[in-house]
């Protein structure tokens, strides 16, 4: 009976059209991080294909995939929670409905020469671009080494990882932000981490999928068929090491076997059975913005995201059976 309701739930996420032409669509991602990996996994292995879906995938810088997503140029896209907070406080439409990665894991890599807090006072830090998750988390490191970002360092917009790699081995910064393993490549040309925030578990909506809700109200079938594949990739990452290894080397470009596994086992680590977008990671991505946009004041960061899709998947007991 169990396998029965299963095979009958999954069927009904089958529109009849998708039995016979897959749906098309465009989905943008941001960055060649682990954050955005589970949309590489589950196109690698076809889950889109097996829920009718053509899927596109498609490299947008993240201001970039916002304004396709909104303009209907791509139908879904994976960005921050704090690249799509402050847009959506403005009234644009946009939603979150499956998450990727719900809590922070970027690494603040300075000189060898700084050793304390009290040295990194004065010191310039490169971010990728201001308002993004690289400045909110350098902030936030730099306030939790007891010293004041506003006033205490220099924050500047450098640009993509390997212009912050060049910029501190050419001693132009002094420190720079990274995510995993990108932190790698700035510790092999003498930098050290100062500071780890994936050892803070602190929630924080990282990496989502993102849509419209005109899009929702308009195409469900459709959504309901891509947050199942998303959901069905979360499993493959769980349970096969090879194919998702095989997605990560072809978009990060990973060559070396112990490189590879450690950015697996990275993502094998934080990717949930059950991606739900974080409400208490919009929470916290609100309560900072609040100190500038006065509308994040009173905002629900239930308003931010749409759980439905994941919510009929777990409640059928899909998810508990993959």
């Amino acid at each position: 009976m169990i396998f029965i309701t299963l095979l009958l739930f999954e069927l009904s996420f089958l529109s009849p059209e998708s039995s016979f032409a897959a749906d098309k669509l465009r989905i943008s991602y941001s960055g060649t991080t682990t954050s955005n990996a589970l949309l590489w996994v589950t196109k690698e292995a076809k889950l889109f294909d097996k829920n009718g879906i053509d899927a596109e995938v498609l490299y947008l810088a993240a201001s970039l995939g916002q304004t396709a997503l909104i303009a209907g140029e791509t139908q879904f896209a994976v960005y921050t929670g704090l690249l799509m907070t402050p847009t959506r406080l403005q009234g644009a439409d946009v939603t979150m409905i499956a998450g990727f990665l719900n809590y922070l894991v970027s690494r603040l890599v300075v000189r060898p020469d700084i050793k304390t807090a009290a040295d990194l006072r004065g010191k310039r830090l490169a971010v990728s671009r201001f308002g993004t998750a690289s400045d909110f988390c350098t902030r936030l490191m730099v306030s939790k080494l007891g010293l004041n970002p506003d006033t205490d360092v220099t924050i500047l917009q450098i640009g993509d990882t390997p212009t912050r790699v060049a910029a501190l081995m050419a001693k132009s910064v002094d420190g720079a932000i990274f995510d995993p393993p990108d932190h790698k490549k700035a510790i092999e040309n003498g930098g050290r981490i100062m500071m780890n925030l994936e050892e803070t578990a602190i929630p924080y909506q990282h990496a989502g999928l993102m849509t419209t809700r005109k899009y929702i109200a308009a195409r469900p079938d459709i959504v309901r068929r891509v947050v199942k594949a998303i959901v069905e990739g979360a499993a493959v990452v769980r349970k096969e090491p090879e194919t998702t290894k095989r997605a990560l080397s072809i978009r990060m470009r990973i060559k070396d076997a112990k490189d590879l596994e450690e950015t697996y086992q990275q993502l094998r680590g934080f990717t949930q059975a059950k991606p739900y977008p974080s409400l208490e990671g919009f929470k916290a991505i609100l309560n900072d913005l609040s100190k500038r946009v006065p509308a994040a004041k009173n905002a629900d960061p239930k308003d931010f995201a749409d759980l439905r899709f994941i919510e009929e998947l777990d409640k059928s007991g899909y998810i508990d059976g993959l």
